[in-house]
């Protein structure tokens, strides 16, 4: 920036910048005598509670409506784990479906016996090295990301192969 000296004089300080621009600038007698502007009107509220990321609430029936009401979404597209979890309003607690599942089997909450999951357990399969994960509806089907394409649901746990069972329809932990 150039430097502005003006009427300067040994042992004084020179006014340089901006600083100089402004204290050199003639000031008229309409703006010395300007009433300053009304304070600007408060900007509006934020939301109270904001989340990182749209979760359900901790409940079994607060899972089944998450998945109902994303019907048809696609940004859950190989991430089933991930819905799942923000189905019951966590995230990160499994980095895969079948890390889920063997999890499950190790703290003896797994469910092999062909019983009919209740709403909200987890159901799995076997389906790739990551496996796949849903949430039960209550009635022997299931919502899941990848039904038809997207989140979805289908009327019985079939629909994907190689169903390994259901897990207990609680907020995930990890071990």
């Amino acid at each position: 920036m150039e430097e502005v000296v003006r009427n300067h004089r040994p042992g004084r300080v020179a006014a340089t910048g901006l600083a100089a621009a402004l204290i050199l600038a003639p000031l008229t007698a309409q703006a010395a005598l300007a009433t300053p502007a009304p304070a600007a009107a408060p900007a509006a509220m934020a939301p109270a509670a904001v989340t990182p990321f749209d979760a359900g609430d901790g409940t079994a029936q607060g899972a089944v409506e998450w998945f109902e009401a994303r019907a048809g979404d696609t940004s859950y597209e190989g991430m089933c784990e991930m819905a799942a979890e923000n189905a019951w309003g966590v995230t990160g607690v499994w980095p895969s479906a079948i890390d889920h599942w063997n999890g499950a089997v190790a703290a003896g909450k797994a469910h092999t016996d062909g019983s009919t999951p209740p709403a909200g357990a987890f159901v799995y399969w076997n389906i790739s090295e990551y496996g796949h994960v849903g949430i039960a509806d209550g009635n022997g089907g299931f919502h899941s990301s990848s039904v038809n394409g997207a989140i979805g649901h289908a009327d019985s746990t079939s629909y994907f192969a190689n169903y390994l069972g259901w897990s207990d329809p609680q907020v995930p932990a990890g071990l």
